[in-house]
């Protein structure tokens, strides 16, 4: 089967919005053991959606069509399509009496242009949309099955776990067994992965990928077929032996998911006060399910005073230690964690910039205090963009305290990174 994917909107062409539907559909297929061959965006222009609908219905055998189903003028998927196949639109009677019965139902006249959401190609046949006023609808031109669904991200996602997926599972019989593997690293560049996994021998069936989402890159095993699916585990094993100290996770997509996980599984209770990061350490971890379970505090001290006032950082130190040192983001981490009597506290300091080698270098310190103990470091991050080198900072304060957490070395050699 060869499924492709087309996208339309002119706002997702113009970089207006982000086309995270495209993406969510990937990994959900590719959860399902479903590969995408191809994906097109198309803008709102009747003659290029009516031209792609033709071209790739000839190659395809399944297309999911994304967007253009509402009641504006600029929404022209349907009639595109109608266009495409030579037939007129009709008035899909089972479709404009719920939209009746819904807007009756919320006291209010439907108004006059949501019944061209009715509106369908004379063959197609009508797909359900339990949540939107927009229902679906797949049609058959040439050899493909183009599957039309609505561009709201909550009615497209309802409707490809609940339509579209058991719709091509039926139809083209995906029956064979496959899995799909996931390892998060940090720490090491996807071509220096690229170089080590290349040594092993990867079993017939198994297909190794890699996702760069930076600061991290995912390591995928996909198998395919009875035989690949036998072997993924001790493949899986292989790899993890060879990814070492770099692999940070085999359940999460995240530093900040994985140390969330550990947080809750042990019962431990974190606080944070951060300086450079801005609070976006803290927002990684507050927006992960029951964070409240075990988050006790953050801190978002930016300048001298706010350090001073919030987190009772004495004079001495920024006389005698400056508020980039490591003194100063240990401080910061033990005073954070004092009030609550917190399990952990981790600490992030302001930048500090420095000639190394005669060069220009940022440096920023990173405090971890638990009940017993304290690790520090400094580091030297070869970043200049601004949001990469926080989420940096916060992927290698994360990675101290999931070591932590597992009983490990809660500071160990990055390769990119180099500790001052």
């Amino acid at each position: 089967m060869k499924l492709e994917m087309i996208c339309t909107g002119e706002e997702i062409l113009a970089g207006q919005v982000v086309d995270t539907n495209a993406a969510w559909l990937g990994e959900r297929l590719m959860e399902q053991g479903i590969e995408m061959q191809r994906r097109v965006t198309v803008g709102d222009r009747l003659e290029d959606l009516v031209s792609v609908f033709q071209e790739r219905s000839q190659s395809a055998d399944v297309i999911l069509v994304n967007g253009g189903l509402g009641p504006t003028e600029d929404d022209m998927s349907a009639l595109a399509m109608a266009q495409a196949i030579g037939e007129g639109l009709v008035e899909c009677a089972v479709w404009i009496e719920r939209l009746e019965h819904w807007y009756a139902s919320q006291g209010r006249t439907m108004p006059a242009s949501n019944a061209k959401q009715a509106l369908l190609p004379a063959s197609a046949v009508m797909v359900d949309n339990p949540v939107g006023t927009a229902c679906g609808f797949r049609v058959k031109l040439n050899k493909a099955w183009l599957f039309f669904t609505p561009g709201v991200p909550h009615e497209f996602k309802q409707m490809v776990d609940e339509q579209f997926i058991p719709f091509i599972v039926s139809e083209y019989n995906v029956t064979e067994k496959t899995q799909l593997h996931k390892l998060l690293t940090f720490g090491v560049g996807e071509s220096s992965l690229a170089d080590d996994l290349d040594k092993l021998v990867i079993p017939e069936g198994i297909t190794l990928g890699y996702r760069s989402t930076m600061p991290h890159i995912e390591i995928k095993l996909f198998a395919r077929g009875e035989q690949a699916a036998s072997v993924l585990s001790e493949t899986v094993e292989k790899v993890k032996t060879v990814l070492g100290d770099s692999l940070v996770s085999d359940r999460h997509s995240s530093l900040a998911a994985e140390v969330n996980q550990r947080l809750l599984e042990q019962g431990k209770s974190l606080s944070i006060a951060e300086s450079c990061t801005m609070g976006g350490m803290a927002n990684e971890l507050l927006v992960q399910p029951n964070s409240a379970e075990y988050f006790h505090q953050a801190v978002i001290a930016i300048n001298d005073a706010s350090k001073k006032q919030l987190l009772n950082i004495t004079t001495e130190i920024f006389e005698k230690y400056g508020a980039t040192s490591i003194e100063m983001a240990v401080a910061m981490a033990r005073s954070v964690r004092q009030p609550l009597d917190s399990d952990y506290a981790l600490a992030i300091s302001d930048i500090a910039e420095v000639e190394v080698d005669r060069r220009q270098r940022i440096t920023v310190s990173i405090a971890l205090v638990s009940q017993n103990n304290v690790w520090h470091q400094t580091i030297d991050i070869p970043f200049r963009r601004p949001e990469m080198f926080r989420s940096i900072c916060a992927a290698v304060a994360y990675d101290m305290l999931r070591r932590a957490l597992l009983g490990s070395p809660p500071i160990v050699t990055y390769p990119f990174i180099r500790r001052c």
